[in-house]
């Protein structure tokens, strides 16, 4: 059976939302179609642009510039404050729609997420069909309006509900491939950083295009690991499965906000290290082993991603935690400065079972279990900051 996916995205999620809520409240005008933008006020980011109106868009305003910038291009653009309840609450009701919809559906950021068409397919056949019903439904009942984009997998799907806004459908079919995305530049092409797409010109590939048909020895003396990925991802190759999001009631997690955004990878994968060793921790006190993990990321516009995986076997080992959570980081993340990042493991077990890889060995298995117990048996007697297991593995990889 053929796969589909649709990507729901938002339009303008904070400043619709901030104008759906104001006309419920009785406001006479419709902030959508004036110059005006939602506005940071928390410390240092007070007076960032964090959305803006179509009619702000077209005086050239942009998205992570200070007001001191928007009002250069017009004096009288409106600001509003953000409101971050209304907003949760406003995801909430877009995401209870969809569910009467599919139940295979993961959430990928507060205003936007992927549904999976396939196994409903043959309740309503035409999937262009099925977008126009769920574009509508959320625009009558809602009062906002979204982009949808349909392809063969998420890669696909995401990149078509880029294509033009607001209030569009478009397809990324496998055979649209060359036609509709190979032309783009390549820093539009998903998970292609500033970083990534300027080595990448230096290399003169500009294009998506040029990027699926690079030659993929070259790329990885660039980009190490990342480079099949990258040439899969220019020819519209992407087998990740539609996760269903994480119920917090399920689910051992933590997370950290930074004292100030920052895209330092060191600081980044320390910070990392600190949150699987506590989130494995508690999963090994309460004797659960997972199934599942996801990271969650929020970028200095208070926009938030999360990635999600099943693990091949379930576990509350911390370097096996730690290695899946680097994986999956560097899949979603772009190059952006971070706020805040997350790690939360899910679907619990109380037994584990390990299908051995070629590899891994048993007595590397067991080695693993004892640092895991020892350093518990340490933190039992001198406290939870006395020692961490990162720190343990580091030591023993550099002694190897």
């Amino acid at each position: 059976m053929e796969r589909l996916v649709l990507h729901i995205d938002v339009n303008n999620a904070f400043l619709s939302w901030t104008a759906v809520d104001m006309i419920k409240k009785g406001y006479k005008k419709d902030i959508r179609e004036e110059v005006s933008v939602i506005g940071g006020h928390a410390h240092s980011r007070r007076g960032v642009v964090l959305a803006k109106s179509t009619p702000a868009k077209k005086k050239g305003i942009k998205t992570g510039e200070t007001m001191y910038q928007a009002l250069l291009k017009d004096k009288n653009v409106k600001s509003y404050p953000p409101n971050f309840d209304v907003y949760q609450k406003m995801s909430s009701d877009m995401f209870e729609l969809l569910y009467k919809y599919s139940p295979d559906i993961e959430k990928f950021s507060i205003d936007e997420c992927f549904l999976e068409f396939t196994n409903v397919k043959y309740l309503y056949k035409n999937v262009n069909d099925f977008a126009k019903l769920i574009s509508n439904d959320i625009k009558k009942t809602l009062g906002f309006t979204v982009n949808i984009g349909i392809g063969n997998n998420k890669l696909c799907a995401k990149m078509a509900s880029n294509f033009s806004k607001p209030d569009k459908i478009h397809t990324l079919f496998n055979d649209e491939i060359q036609n509709k995305m190979w032309p783009l530049d390549v820093s539009e092409l998903l998970w292609i950083g500033k970083k990534t797409s300027l080595k990448l010109r230096e290399l003169n590939i500009n294009t998506i295009g040029d990027l699926a048909k690079a030659d993929e020895a070259l790329l990885r003396r660039f980009f190490k690991n990342q480079a099949s990925k990258m040439r899969m991802h220019a020819n519209g190759i992407d087998y990740d499965p539609v996760v269903e999001s994480v119920s917090k009631n399920a689910s051992i997690g933590k997370s950290i906000t930074f004292m100030e955004d920052t895209n330092d990878l060191n600081k980044i994968f320390k910070t990392f290290e600190m949150l699987t060793d506590q989130v494995a921790s508690k999963l090994r006190k309460e004797k659960k082993y997972a199934c599942g993990i996801s990271i969650n990321l929020k970028s200095s516009y208070f926009k938030t991603y999360s990635k999600q995986r099943k693990l091949k076997n379930p576990t509350n080992n911390t370097k096996v935690i730690l290695e899946n959570a680097k994986e999956l980081f560097e899949e979603v993340y772009s190059g952006e400065d971070v706020r805040l990042v997350g790690v939360t493991t899910y679907n619990f077990v109380d037994s584990l079972t390990h299908q051995l890889s070629i590899f891994e060995s048993e007595d590397n298995i067991k080695e693993e279990l004892t640092i895991d117990k020892t350093i518990d048996e340490i933190r039992g007697k001198f406290g939870d900051t006395i020692i961490s297991s990162a720190s343990v593995y580091k030591n023993k990889k550099e002694k190897k």
